[in-house]
């Protein structure tokens, strides 16, 4: 792997003033300076099946939320890929990872099979919890999934109560927790923050800075300017990155875990990016302009990787049989979980805890 020159902002420019808060900002000029690297074409193409992968199972989802088909709240991460790819590639297969509701693209990201999941949102047996669990509480400890939570901020000691665990056994794992920028100010966040640095926790903390706290757009409610501080002032590595970008988020992700596994203590990562799709399926997105939209489209995470490779010498040919071939998967995958069985009515007494 070749190191690439860092991505850097321009201080001076007015424009860039709170633009990590901005939705009408993309996310690659807002981010403050990284490093990253320059992964062989295989495996970015690897990254791009997966990154599409997730995007036309959420996209699934999405219609089939709109339709009538799902039941209860249904939350996407489409725009979110970059990360939870990135950060796949560069956790081991036995690390913790918590997440929030919108968690589907961490899942696949980590290898869930894409029948099972979509059969679990549709609530049917063939689902990795029996249909049980739905869309909100994806888990799969096999897989490292140790589960998505619909409580804001919920998943964020449980993360760094793993990482203790880990560093008492002294097996090498580390933890990793998404959360939104909302859940920054969430008290628990904070009692966290503190004691995963008192104790050197080998942990991360990723947010995932989409610019809405639902439809609450962040500059309304943050105080300061950059994310990323409030962990500064508990003394904790803290970055900025462009969480768009595949490789710099692979390369964030590596050196904070490789920090984690040395004993260096947690890292905080703030990674930039931006919700394409509405907070829940049938949001009306009055809080937004299509413009922004629109806008934000051309810094996304699957035309950035796709514009990379093309740049990098991949033919066009060799993008389109991958989108090619994910589509027959995913239609494939919802035409099964479509027909199939709804789960005994029995289950709804087992996986039940008693008193």
């Amino acid at each position: 792997m070749q190191h690439r020159h860092n991505r850097t902002k321009k201080k001076g420019d007015a424009n860039m003033t709170r633009a990590s808060l901005q939705g009408s900002i993309p996310s690659a000029q807002a981010a403050v300076a990284t490093p990253t690297v320059e992964l062989p074409n295989d495996e970015l193409l690897r990254m791009y099946r997966q990154m599409v992968l997730i995007r036309r199972v959420e996209e699934s989802l999405l219609e089939l939320a709109e339709s009538g088909k799902i039941g209860g709240a249904m939350h996407t991460a489409i725009g979110h890929e970059g990360a939870a790819v990135g950060t796949a590639a560069a956790l081991q297969p036995d690390d913790y990872l918590t997440c929030t509701y919108r968690g589907h693209h961490h899942s696949l990201a980590r290898g869930m099979d894409p029948t099972r999941a979509i059969c679990e949102v549709l609530g049917k047996e063939p689902g990795f919890a029996k249909g049980k669990g739905g869309s909100m509480h994806f888990i799969d400890p096999t897989l490292g999934l140790m589960g998505a939570n619909g409580i804001v901020g919920a998943q964020v000691p449980h993360a760094a109560g793993m990482a203790l665990a880990s560093k008492i056994r002294g097996d090498g794992r580390i933890a990793i927790t998404f959360f939104g920028d909302g859940a920054i100010f969430q008290g628990l966040m904070h009692e966290t923050f503190n004691m995963a640095q008192k104790w050197s926790l080998p942990v991360i903390f990723y947010c995932e800075n989409n610019r809405y706290s639902e439809m609450t757009p962040i500059s309304r409610t943050s105080s300061v300017s950059e994310i990323y501080l409030f962990a500064k002032a508990y003394g904790m590595h803290s970055v900025q990155i462009d969480g768009n970008d595949v490789e710099v988020v692979y390369a964030t992700i590596k050196e904070a875990a490789a920090r984690a596994r040395a004993g260096e203590g947690p890292t905080f990562v703030e990674g930039l990016t931006y919700r394409l799709a509405g907070h829940m399926a049938g949001d009306l997105e009055t809080y937004r302009t299509s413009e922004e939209i629109d806008m934000q489209r051309q810094y996304e995470p699957l035309t950035q990787l796709s514009n990379l490779l093309i740049e990098r010498g991949v033919e066009e040919a060799a993008l389109q049989a991958v989108r090619a071939e994910v589509e027959a998967e995913v239609e494939a995958a919802v035409e099964f979980a479509q027909n199939a069985p709804w789960p005994d009515l029995a289950e709804a007494y087992t996986d039940v805890y008693k008193l």
